[in-house]
C-alpha cells in the first residue's frame, strides 16, 4: 500500500464527489431515516461501486503504458469538462435534485432498521452507477497500478463526503456554493490530466 496514492486518490475523489448528487441524496435520506443507518447503506453501495471500478482499472493496467496514460488523460479531461459544464447551473438545480431524491425516499414508505440500510444502498447504487467518481477511480488504478491504495483512498473519500452530508449537510451547503465545489473538482481533474499528459510525452 502506498500512502501517497491513498492521499492523492482521497483528495481527488473528495473534491470531485462533494458537489455531486451523492451529497444531496445522502442529505435527503438522512432527514427521512435514521442517519447512521443511511450512512451504512450508502457506504456499502460505495464499496461495491468502488470495487467494480478498481477491478476494471486493474484490467486496464495490463494495456501498454502509453495507452493507459493517454486514456487516463482523456478521462481526466472529460471529468473536468463535465464539472465545468455543470458548475453554472449547480446552485439552481440543487432544489430540483433534493426534490428528486425526496420523492424516491418517499416511494419506499416508512422503513426501519435494516430496511433503511437496504433502501439507502439501492437509491445510491442506482444514482451513482457509472458516474464521474467511478471513472476517476478506474483511471487512477490504471495509472498507478495500485488497486488497494486507490480503493482505500476512493472509498474513504466517499465515506467522508456522505458522512459530512449526514452530519453537517445543510450547514455546509449554506456556507459553500455547489458551483464553487464544481470548479474546485474541475481544477483537480485538469491537474491530473496535465500530469498524465506530461508522463505520456516524457515517456
Amino acid at each position: 500500500m502506498d500512502l501517497a496514492v491513498v492521499a492523492l486518490t482521497f483528495g481527488a475523489l473528495f473534491l470531485v464527489e462533494l458537489p455531486d448528487k451523492t451529497f444531496i441524496a445522502t442529505l435527503v435520506l438522512s432527514t427521512r431515516f435514521r442517519p447512521f443507518l443511511v450512512w451504512v447503506g450508502v457506504g456499502l453501495a460505495f464499496a461495491v461501486q468502488t470495487g467494480i471500478a478498481v477491478a476494471l482499472g486493474k484490467a486496464a493496467a495490463f494495456l501498454p503504458t502509453d495507452v493507459v496514460r493517454a486514456a487516463a488523460t482523456v478521462l481526466f479531461l472529460v471529468g473536468a469538462f463535465l464539472l465545468l459544464r455543470e458548475a453554472r447551473g449547480a446552485d439552481a438545480e440543487e432544489d430540483e435534485t433534493e426534490a428528486e431524491f425526496a420523492e424516491k425516499a418517499a416511494a419506499r414508505g416508512e422503513v426501519h432498521g435494516l430496511k433503511v440500510v437496504l433502501t439507502s444502498f439501492l437509491v445510491l447504487f442506482a444514482a451513482e452507477w457509472g458516474d464521474l467518481s467511478q471513472l476517476l477511480t478506474l483511471s487512477l488504478v490504471a495509472k498507478y497500478d495500485d488497486p488497494v491504495s486507490v480503493f482505500l483512498g476512493a472509498w474513504g473519500a466517499l465515506l467522508t463526503v456522505s458522512g459530512l452530508a449526514v452530519i453537517v449537510g445543510r450547514v455546509l451547503l449554506a456556507k459553500v456554493s455547489l458551483s464553487v465545489l464544481h470548479y474546485a473538482g474541475a481544477t483537480v481533474c485538469l491537474v491530473l490530466a496535465g500530469l498524465s499528459a506530461y508522463e505520456l510525452l516524457a515517456g
